[in-house]
């Protein structure tokens, strides 16, 4: 019998309002796949909500480093969400270092901004940081924003075309990703979602869009293609399931008047994730 793939999952925690690792748990452990997190902050509520508490957790991220390292754990594969200072990101570094194997696949979601802007929570610095992550990661799920400030561009007025995508994917991966997931672009009454690869065709991954923007979408889609792809799906594959999974989850989410900051109600499908 295959033995149980497993991911470290490198995120923040909030108790309310589900994103990062209170949405990647579930997701990945439904999918079959061992989640092991680790904490780069901990939040009272996501940071839509206002007011909220956060305590830093660099100190204790080192911590669980260096006894990951005594006990020998190995992963299939790391999943990188949100990193709350320059700090963390060289620990992001250190860990990859440490424990990528060659079989390892590491995906990094970059969480800076959105629609041309960066979020609360995050800084000029990290942004800058993120690029040095680059060489060290196989795939990369940023929204355009986050594009642009990888690639070191300014965010564009208006869409942008299936050519520019493909110019803007050479660029990252040049810098080291096998592969870029352009997400939820929008198109007319459709979300988006761009594969490049290098040295392979772009591929389109496109679904109904059945709402507006919801926080930690984004997370539940790095998780379950972190997941699928350790577990042997092809990128397209995981993208394919996890757009189909977050079109049937948001709108369930929506019909039960769900406040877009309190995130996507997904619990009632996790069970159709496995396979």
């Amino acid at each position: 019998m295959e033995q149980q793939k497993r991911i470290a999952v490198i995120n923040d925690l909030a108790g309310y309002g589900k994103c990062a690792l209170s949405s990647a748990m579930p997701v990945i452990s439904a999918m079959g796949v061992e989640c092991c997190p680790l904490p780069t902050a901990i939040l009272s509520t996501n940071a839509a909500f206002p007011g909220y508490f956060v305590d830093d957790y660099t100190e204790q991220m080192e911590r669980f480093i260096e006894h990951w390292e005594q006990v020998g754990v190995e992963f299939d594969g790391v999943c990188c969400g949100f990193l709350a200072s320059a700090k963390q990101i060289e620990l992001v570094i250190r860990f990859l270092e440490q424990f990528k194997r060659p079989e390892t696949v590491v995906l990094l979601d970059p969480v800076m901004g959105d629609h041309g802007r960066l979020y609360s929570a995050s800084s000029p610095e990290v942004c800058e940081g993120m690029r040095r992550l680059l060489p060290y990661v196989d795939i990369v799920t940023p929204n355009l924003t986050e594009a642009y400030r990888l690639a070191g561009r300014e965010y564009p007025e208006g869409s942008v075309s299936d050519e520019y995508l493909a110019e803007l994917g050479c660029e990252l991966c040049a810098q080291g990703p096998e592969c870029i997931i352009f997400t939820g672009i929008s198109r007319e009454n459709q979300l988006m979602n761009y594969i490049y690869k290098k040295e392979a065709d772009p591929v389109k991954v496109c679904v109904e869009r059945v709402g507006g923007d919801r926080c930690g979408t984004g997370d539940v889609f790095a998780a379950i293609v972190s997941a699928g792809v350790v577990r042997g799906l092809s990128v397209e594959e995981a993208v394919g399931k996890a757009a189909e999974f977050l079109k049937k989850a948001i709108a369930y989410t929506n019909e039960c008047g769900t406040p877009p900051r309190n995130g996507v109600c997904f619990e009632r499908f996790l069970h159709e994730l496995y396979f």
